[in-house]
């Protein structure tokens, strides 16, 4: 069985990456182009944005994984503060 914690999005987050990384790409040019700030403002949203969905999916099947292993073998308690700490880390 394969244990990766976003095995049935990564497909979906390979491309929700490589979007991201065509859109970073993009901003570097409108930069050295000298565009207008506010439309570099709104595609670095954008990017925001897309970043945090990436975060938001892995971070959703880690807690399904977390846990789903936490009542398999009753750790409750160390995976409620394992899911505690990553979720402070994510929202950081």
């Amino acid at each position: 069985m394969d244990t990766s914690p976003y095995t049935d999005s990564k497909d979906d987050l390979i491309r929700r990456l490589k979007k991201i990384e065509g859109q970073v790409k993009g901003l570097q040019r409108m930069v050295e182009s000298d565009k207008n700030c506010v439309d570099i403002l709104v595609q670095v949203a954008a990017v925001r944005a897309a970043v945090h969905k990436v975060g938001t999916i892995v971070f959703e099947n880690h807690s399904r994984q977390c846990l789903t292993n936490a009542v398999d073998v009753q750790n409750k308690e160390n995976a409620i503060e394992e899911l505690i700490g990553v979720l402070s880390k994510f929202v950081k």
